[in-house]
């Protein structure tokens, strides 16, 4: 009853699950270039360009008339009519096939002429994934050159530098914005080297052996080779796969997946950096006038963006293991068990990377940054970190350098009770300013934090002259992309 009543209240499109991938996470330029509009208009040019190959390598069989009415019909898809036809077949490549030829009924005979399923299924996959990819760079350079531009803006500014959670010495904002930088430059590197070795599958035949080909063109070795060639230019790829079974290698989608997971491991760990530092007041990702960060908490800013890509990130670096288990398991030539798995691993795992990249370029586009409490917690933990200078300064006026470490150490560990124990302020500069032992040291003038960055600017510097500085030169014109979020 209660199912009914709710089915009776409710828009057909609320009664039935809808991935949250395309309700609230992914970019509809993502979700079309996986959609199936996208598919079956690429498996129609793919069989054009099939055709067109094979009449101009002298296959009289297809006729410029056939040509013609294929290429007046590439995106005319009626999906009602394939899915009938997919129902009484259960193939959905025989289905569209005979959608197409309803709707260029002189072709009919010519279309799929001598192709398996894979010579659409793979070649568009590789299709999609290349322009996937495509995106996929085009964000990754957006977030180096915002990261960077942050180090720059904050290459001077001291903060603690953390190892173990626990603060170490000093670094700089700055700095550690290139680390998270850096990061995301090996991530393009590992992408464009993938997408720079992509391999159309081409046409190649039921088992990889071209022998429907080698038959339609009379045991023609050479012109079965062109075919090969021509229908990946048309289709705009300059490599081929040497040799392939039914399908592709599988390696080529877990090697792919394997750069997806690596982009997500970089955004898991710029976004727990920036959900560590909220917690610490030192940094903050954007939070807008009317959001809201709790429901019951009206004073609460939660990092509410690093957190869902964070999330989304697990979801990446998980599902990537699919496609390798895919690619293992792999029979001979192929088993079909690579199908189902591949529509859900690959399709998802890079829509919910371009959702990742988004939320980090909004997150870098708007970090806010509070210098006063990170100088608060500078000059809470600085007293430690320059007892070393301070040592050294007392024994260059005189001192003995034993007697002084002892008279340090003594002093440190009552310092670091009041602190621990009683909730007190860090005393340790108190107490050594009135040990007399210390009298001949400029104790403030061991306190400047700008003298315990190291090279942190210079390091900042020579990094985006010598990594980001190539990269803005080789992508300006893919610069200046603005995130939003969608919820």
């Amino acid at each position: 009853m209660f199912c009914c009543t709710l089915s009776a209240m409710s828009d057909d499109k609320h009664n039935t699950y809808t991935s949250p991938l395309e309700t609230r996470y992914a970019s509809r330029e993502m979700q079309e270039l996986f959609g199936d509009q996208m598919r079956i208009s690429t498996w129609r040019r793919l069989w054009l360009a099939l055709a067109e190959a094979q009449r101009e390598l002298g296959l009289d069989s297809v006729t410029e008339a056939q040509l013609g009415e294929m290429r007046g019909h590439l995106d005319d898809i009626d999906f009602d009519k394939a899915g009938e036809y997919e129902r009484k077949f259960r193939h959905d490549v025989m289905a569209h096939i005979h959608a197409f030829g309803d709707a260029a009924p002189q072709a009919r005979p010519i279309i799929h002429l001598g192709a398996t399923s894979q010579y659409v299924n793979c070649n568009t996959d590789m299709i999609v994934m290349r322009r996937a990819l495509e995106i996929m760079r085009a964000r990754l350079v957006n977030v180096i050159d915002t990261l960077a531009g942050f180090a720059a803006e904050h290459r001077t500014l001291p903060c603690l530098a953390f190892t173990h959670f626990q603060p170490a010495q000093m670094t700089t904002v700055g700095k550690r914005a290139a680390l998270w930088c850096m990061d995301f430059i090996r991530d393009l590197r590992d992408l464009e080297y993938r997408l720079g070795n992509l391999e159309f599958r081409g046409v190649k035949g039921t088992t990889g052996t071209q022998a429907s080909f080698l038959a339609l063109f009379g045991g023609d070795h050479e012109k079965v080779k062109a075919l090969d060639s021509r229908v990946a230019e048309k289709m705009g790829f300059e490599k081929i796969a040497p040799v392939t079974g039914q399908t592709y290698s599988r390696k080529i989608d877990a090697t792919i997946a394997q750069v997806l997971a690596g982009i997500a491991a970089s955004v898991h760990k710029l976004c727990n950096d920036v959900r560590l530092l909220a917690h610490r007041k030192e940094m903050e990702e954007p939070f807008e006038k009317t959001q809201v960060g709790s429901s019951a908490m009206a004073y609460k800013r939660n990092p509410m963006r690093c957190e869902r890509a964070t999330a989304l990130a697990r979801f990446v670096m998980d599902v990537s293991a699919s496609p390798l288990h895919t690619a293992a398991e792999q029979w001979f030539e192929r088993t079909l068990d690579d199908s189902a798995n591949k529509r859900l691993a690959m399709s998802e795992a890079f829509l919910a990377t371009d959702a990742i990249l988004l939320i980090t370029l909004n997150v870098a586009q708007g970090l806010v940054v509070y210098p006063a409490v990170i100088a608060a917690a500078v000059a809470s933990e600085l007293p430690f970190m320059a007892t070393e200078n301070i040592l050294m300064a007392a024994v260059a006026a005189g001192a003995d350098r034993q007697e002084i470490h002892e008279r340090i150490r003594t002093h440190s560990m009552a310092a670091g009770e009041q602190v621990k124990l009683h909730g007190k302020p860090n005393a340790l500069i108190a107490r050594i300013k009135a040990d007399p032992a210390f009298a001949a040291v400029d104790v403030d003038g061991a306190l400047r934090p700008e003298d315990f960055i190291g090279r942190s600017p210079q390091q900042v510097d020579e990094f985006i002259a010598s990594e980001v500085a190539p990269i803005r030169e080789k992508y300006k014109d893919l610069l200046g992309q603005h995130a939003d979020l969608r919820v």
